[in-house]
């Protein structure tokens, strides 16, 4: 029996945290994955980690709110491995918490140039990739979070930017079904990487007060998003919230 050829991914913010534990996730179950993030060193630091995989790393520094940096990223997944099977729509940041009317509009427009328009970039190549490539097709798998449903107190850019992704996400499907593109949505809650370490002391509540907060593992973030990208194409979970058991969601706000 020939042996099958891998898959490609291509996974944002692919230098730490939630990004770089599902790069490594791919490779274990033998993808071929481009990682994309600002910080080469980073992308090589994960790329050493997954060195004996099954699958290979490739890194490719990129700035996900630069047109012409996500092009190049993806043109060059094609140049060399051939096409993307899989967009992880991951790289994001965040803010200092402020009530609204203290939110500086630098603020607001550099949450949103990476959150909505680095993934809308970066969704648009994916497509434009996916939908000429033979055989056609692949999947968008957007990271929302579950300020995508609801918010932190002090949080309006980074709220706003994920409830977009939910739009972004669904306008995706939508025009993707003609094109064999499938486009789902991971929400994500209190995973236990660099980004959340201040929730384990102490995050703000909705009353004033300051809690610490569960986190969970983030392999299983990654096992969750493998699951998704492991379905055919004729099959989709459109949206998927994975969060800590036990940390604030329902009822939050």
């Amino acid at each position: 029996m020939a042996e099958q050829p891998s898959q490609i991914a291509v996974v944002t913010g692919a230098g730490s945290g939630i990004g770089a534990a599902v790069a490594l996730a791919l490779a274990a179950e033998g993808w071929v994955v481009v990682l994309a993030g600002r910080r080469a060193h980073a992308l090589a630091s994960v790329a050493e980690r997954g060195a004996g995989l099954a699958g290979t790393l490739d890194p490719a520094p990129t700035d996900v709110t630069d047109e012409a940096s996500v092009r190049a990223l993806f043109d060059g997944a094609v140049q060399r491995h051939g096409r993307v099977d899989l967009l992880f729509n991951n790289a994001g940041t965040g803010a200092p918490p402020r009530e609204l009317d203290a939110v500086p509009l630098s603020e607001w427009s550099a949450v949103v140039a990476v959150n909505l328009t680095g993934a809308f970039l970066c969704a648009r190549e994916a497509f434009r990739v996916m939908r000429h490539q033979r055989p056609r097709g692949g999947r968008i798998v957007n990271n929302g979070s579950i300020s995508a449903h609801v918010p932190r107190p002090g949080a309006a850019a980074y709220t706003a930017t994920k409830h977009a992704i939910t739009g972004l996400t669904r306008a995706t499907a939508l025009d993707g079904r003609a094109h064999d593109i499938a486009c789902g949505q991971i929400d994500i809650g209190n995973a236990a990487t660099e980004m959340t370490e201040g929730m384990a002391a102490g995050a703000l509540q909705a009353d004033g007060s300051v809690r610490p907060e569960p986190r969970m593992d983030v392999a299983d973030v990654a096992r969750a998003v493998c699951y998704m990208a492991s379905l055919p194409l004729d099959a989709n979970v459109a949206t998927m919230t994975v969060m800590a058991t036990r940390m604030p969601f329902a009822g939050r706000g």
